[in-house]
């Protein structure tokens, strides 16, 4: 088979899914490569707006309704067969794409497969055992399917005890899956209709480093993200959360909670997790009742979005910060203070970005020290 044909055979699978930012070796060399090229773009975070596209709008093609597909004539199930169904490159084994086909079943999958994708079809329903075969799994995808919980086995994930990544963002789940296994690393569950998280309902995922839930009804995380040891990214933007998950984890470097309905943040909330550098609490209810003096004050976090919040004064930031939106607020003055504590040649802010417009705030408020505090500002609206 011609290389280019191979080559395009590889990264159809992939369409639609969202790839992690880890370091480990994975033992082929394309996916070495295509995770290096995602890893390269994971922290380029550019905030958004009203105005603005939302970041997490996924574009994943329709399945279109169409005459039910007459089911297959029954195959041998044997470990090395390709279903009828789907496309086994001769070139990639351990891989399966039964995407964009219109099915509404789940084939059979031979046990040598690593790599299945089942995304863009129309799935309702994963039959207990689907995948007692499969144990080598590492990725599974499906996603944009119709997936209900109702229609899920009670353990269809439970011998898959070396995947990694599992795609479900875009079904019709209400709860999280259960169990899941130890191995995970990613879990892709937005855009489904998910209310509550127990507080045990990710125990166990020691080895998980991304978890995405935007876009669903979320109300209550408990302490469902505390015994995660190495979780770097937590997305629960799009969800109806009135408080703070309870307990991050100290390996937490991105927190995505925009778009929920928090109006408070416990004192020190942010200390348990030193290497956090990316917060998102955009839309939301926060007011300055709500926050401690020192909420905001960490010295790791490099980038802050508490835009279209309730805020009226400015609060107090570390000095490390580099980028912070306040913009669409209720600010009505300029506190030097919030940024700086002494302002002399040695004492100084290191923040690039500040929005202050969309506030109460006037431009002949902003104090005669501003400019040796903010000293490295590129660029201040107001």
């Amino acid at each position: 088979m011609p290389r280019a044909t191979t080559l395009i055979l590889i990264l159809a699978g992939l369409c639609g899914s969202s790839l992690g930012q880890y370091n480990e070796e994975e033992d082929l060399a394309w996916l070495q490569y295509y995770l290096r090229q995602s890893r390269v773009s994971s922290y380029n975070y550019v905030p958004y707006y009203e105005e603005e596209s939302p970041a997490y709008a996924y574009s994943y093609p329709s399945a279109t309704d169409t005459e039910p597909e007459p089911e297959p004539e029954p195959q041998q199930a044997t470990p090395w067969r390709c279903p009828q169904e789907c496309d086994c490159p001769p070139n990639f084994s351990s891989a399966m794409y039964c995407d964009t086909r219109n099915l509404r079943y789940l084939p059979f999958v031979p046990s040598r497969m690593k790599y299945v994708y089942f995304q863009n079809n129309l799935i309702t329903a994963i039959q207990e055992g689907a995948f007692d075969n499969a144990t080598e799994l590492e990725w599974l995808a499906l996603h944009n399917n119709q997936i209900s919980s109702e229609k899920m086995g009670n353990r269809v994930f439970g011998k898959l005890q070396r995947l990694e990544r599992l795609y479900m963002n875009n079904n019709n789940l209400t709860r999280l899956p259960s169990p899941l296994p130890r191995s995970l690393r990613e879990l892709h569950l937005s855009y489904n209709r998910i209310s509550k998280v127990p507080s045990n309902a990710l125990e166990g995922l020691e080895n998980l480093t991304a978890l995405y839930l935007s876009h669903n009804f979320i109300f209550e995380m408990g302490a469902s993200l505390k015994g995660l040891k190495s979780l770097i990214l937590a997305d629960l933007s799009y969800n109806n959360l009135r408080k703070v998950p309870d307990g991050l984890p100290a390996s937490l470097e991105q927190l995505y909670l925009e778009y929920n309905y928090i109006n408070a943040i416990p004192d020190d909330y942010f200390r348990v997790s030193p290497r956090l550098l990316y917060v998102r609490m955009s839309h939301n209810s926060l007011t300055n009742q709500g926050l401690s003096g020192n909420t905001f004050n960490s010295s790791s976090i490099l980038e802050l979005d508490l835009s279209y919040n309730r805020l009226q004064k400015i609060p107090r930031v570390n000095t490390n910060l580099e980028n912070l939106y306040l913009q669409g607020n209720q600010i009505n003055e300029f506190s030097i203070s919030s940024f700086c504590s002494v302002v002399d040649v040695m004492n100084y802010s290191r923040l690039q970005v500040l929005r202050l417009d969309g506030n109460e705030i006037k431009r002949n408020a902003v104090p005669p020290d501003a400019p040796l505090c903010l000293r490295r500002a590129t660029v201040i609206e107001i």
